[in-house]
C-alpha cells in the first residue's frame, strides 16, 4: 500500500502532464504484458504523449480540480491514462494501433484489444469521448494521407481534360 506522499508525488507528476496536455484516452491495460506497455510508452513518446498509471480515485481529484467532467467510475477496472500534448486525433490512431497489433490469445475475438480503449476527452473542447469513438478516430488515415487523397481527387479531371486536349493536339 503506497504512502501518503507516494500517492502526493503521483498526483504531482499527474498534475504536470495534465498542464501540458491537450486530449487524454483512459485504456484498460490488465492482461497487457510488462514489455507491451514499455514499448507502447517509447511509442507515445515519438507522437509527443506520455502514458500513465494512477488511481482512478487520484485521477478524479485531478479532473476535479481542473474541472474536467469524467465519470471515472463507469469503469470497473482499472485505468491507464493518455496525456496527449497534440489533439485527441493525434493520439488516437497510435493507441488504436498498439492494441490492434497486440497478439489475440487463443479463441479471442480479433478486436479484444481494441476494447481496451475505453474512452477520452478533449481538453480543448471540454467533450467526453466514449470508446467507440476513440476507435472510430483512430482508424481513420492520418492528416496527410487524407490530403494527398483530396489533392487527387480534384487533380483527376484536370488530368483527364490535359490528356484529351494532347490528344486532340496530335490529331491536328
Amino acid at each position: 500500500m503506497k504512502t501518503k506522499a507516494q500517492k502526493q508525488e503521483e498526483l504531482d507528476e499527474a498534475r504536470k502532464l495534465l498542464e501540458k496536455s491537450h486530449a487524454l484516452v483512459f485504456t484498460d491495460f490488465t492482461k497487457v504484458s510488462a514489455e507491451d506497455i514499455r514499448r507502447f510508452r517509447r511509442d507515445l513518446g515519438k507522437v509527443d504523449a506520455d502514458f500513465l498509471v494512477i488511481k482512478k480515485r487520484l485521477l478524479s481529484i485531478l479532473l476535479k480540480e481542473k474541472k474536467i467532467d469524467v465519470d471515472l467510475t463507469q469503469f470497473k477496472i482499472s485505468v491507464g491514462t493518455i496525456f496527449s500534448r497534440g489533439d485527441i486525433e493525434k493520439i488516437s490512431g497510435p493507441a488504436f494501433t498498439f492494441f490492434s497489433k497486440l497478439e489475440v490469445p487463443e479463441g479471442g475475438a480479433k478486436d479484444v484489444w481494441v476494447k481496451h480503449l475505453l474512452g477520452g476527452y478533449d481538453i480543448a473542447k471540454k467533450e467526453p469521448l466514449n470508446g467507440a469513438q476513440v476507435i472510430y478516430i483512430g482508424k481513420l488515415p492520418p492528416r496527410e494521407m487524407i490530403l494527398a487523397q483530396l489533392l487527387g481527387i480534384l487533380s483527376a479531371p484536370i488530368r483527364s481534360f490535359l490528356y484529351v486536349l494532347d490528344q486532340k493536339s496530335k490529331q491536328a
